[in-house]
Order: structure tokens, then sequence, then C-alpha cells
């Protein structure tokens, strides 16, 4: 398996666990806060792996 494809699939493993924290979090605003922009860094960090 060549090094880009795992490295994919480990940044899309963050954004399902970073949905299930903000599932987890409803109803606490600082935990739901933080998850979206835990969310938000993750594509941000997918975005720079395809340019």
């Amino acid at each position: 398996m060549k090094t880009q494809t795992i490295i994919l699939i480990g940044w899309l493993l963050f954004v399902v666990s970073a949905i299930g924290f903000i599932i987890a979090s409803i109803g606490d605003f600082w935990a739901m806060f933080g998850s979206i922009f835990f969310l938000i860094a993750c594509f941000v960090f997918l975005v720079a792996h395809f340019r």
C-alpha cells in the first residue's frame, strides 16, 4: 500500500472520529466548539493533502 493511501485513510479516520465527538458532545457548548474546530482542521489538512 502506498504511503499517500495510508495517510488518506488516517485523515478519513480522524474525520470520522471528529464527527463522533460532535455527536457525543451534543448539549455541551465547549465540547461541541472544540469538536467542530477539530473537524475543520481535519478538512484543512485534507485539502492540503490533495494539492
